[in-house]
């Protein structure tokens, strides 16, 4: 039997029909919301980034609905390739990547400004799937079966720190502890990590750049610095406050459009929707959000292989993960890490890495009944 062909093969057709078309219209009036923010961010005008958002999100959607129809067996035997290439490309961020504000996250392909630790999260996931898709239960209990995908963690999440960029480090360490847990790796060892990780936080802290200690400080004290660290938290809150119930109008945000709001466009653009449109505005979104990562949930459970089980909840965990971050940050509520708003912030690898994790989601739903065995052959 073929490895990518048995009777659990699908049509075009068949893919289509199968295709999870309430996902994929909730995934649309995201994007469509967070383009029609960033108009009224730029002051009414497509100009500098609505133009280009609007443009970039019709061709991530060709790019989703592509990987859709593509057999979740092909991921499979490829993510470990996957992973690779996106390790060598943390690497050569390292090298000769591009420097932006103060950070080296970027390669410069000309055309595009490429962020290889987003592209990481996807192939992270696919690759910790691979493995506990191919051990037994026995194995997962085995201390020395977790060696191999703790080191496959560590390394990307060592790159990143590097690059320095501790926001997607968290998210990459979080969304693997998820699948960790997913995967059948027992509870008391979380707590042994956890207890750990506290251990070091006093010699971590030590090692954090000066912004990075800077932002803590703020979170713990915002007003002690309201010029400087604490600037961009006290002006967030502020727009938040003024918005009200139902905000001030669209386009008519007085911090936003007079400047005061910093990185409106990308991480604080949750704050110019609550301005402008109120809590109702910012509930409407947050609900979309909730819609979006229960069919999410809904995939994983409703998977009959492992593989897929794993992948879809990684993928929505990491999606929850995007949104719990950057609401709580622009709230206040955790430190500020720089983390975009999921389909809404203005990005160019950050919505191609979401989206191409949605495509990856309506794949495993539309071969959610495939069996797959340890060994990636179908049953």
């Amino acid at each position: 039997m073929s490895r990518l062909s048995s009777s659990d093969h699908l049509g075009l057709g068949d893919k289509l029909r199968h295709l999870n078309w309430g996902f994929v219209a909730l995934v649309i009036a995201i994007g469509l919301m967070g383009v029609a923010l960033l108009y009224s961010a730029g002051g009414k005008s497509w100009e500098p980034w609505a133009g280009a958002q609007l443009s970039r999100f019709a061709i991530g959607l060709c790019v989703m609905m592509i990987i859709a129809l593509i057999d979740v067996r092909l991921w499979l035997h490829i993510a470990y390739w996957l992973y690779g290439a996106m390790l060598i490309l943390l690497v050569v961020v390292e090298v000769k990547g591009h420097i932006g504000m103060g950070a080296q996250r970027w390669i410069n392909l000309g055309f595009f400004v490429l962020q290889p630790s987003e592209l990481m999260k996807i192939a992270l996931v696919l690759a910790l799937g691979k493995y506990f898709h191919g051990l037994s239960p026995e194995d997962i209990g085995h201390p020395i079966k977790l060696v191999a995908p703790i080191l496959m963690v560590l390394a990307p999440v060592g790159l990143v720190l590097l690059q320095p960029n501790l926001g997607t480090a968290m998210l990459l360490v979080l969304a693997s502890g998820a699948m960790f847990f997913v995967g059948g790796v027992r509870w008391w060892k979380f707590v042994i990590v956890i207890a750990l990780a506290c251990a070091i936080m006093p010699i971590a802290w030590h090692h954090l750049h000066d912004y990075q200690k800077a932002r803590l400080s703020t979170f713990i004290n915002p007003g002690s610095d309201p010029l400087g660290a604490g600037y961009n938290i006290l002006q967030s809150k502020i727009a938040l406050g003024s918005g009200g119930l139902f905000g001030k109008g669209f386009g008519h945000g007085t911090q936003s459009q007079l400047q005061f709001l910093p990185e409106k466009h990308t991480d604080f653009i949750f704050v110019v929707l609550a301005e402008e449109l109120g809590m109702a505005g910012a509930l409407f979104l947050l609900l979309l959000y909730f819609l979006l990562l229960a069919y999410g949930f809904m995939i994983a459970v409703t998977c009959r292989n492992q593989f897929g089980r794993l992948v879809a909840f990684g993928l929505t965990v990491s999606f929850f993960l995007y949104v719990f971050v950057n609401v709580g940050m622009v709230t206040g509520t955790i430190p500020v890490v720089g983390i975009p708003l999921p389909l809404v912030s203005y990005g160019g690898t950050a919505m191609l890495t979401l989206l191409i994790g949605c495509g990856l989601l309506l794949g495993i739903s539309v071969h959610r009944d495939v069996r797959i065995s340890r060994t990636g052959i179908s049953d």
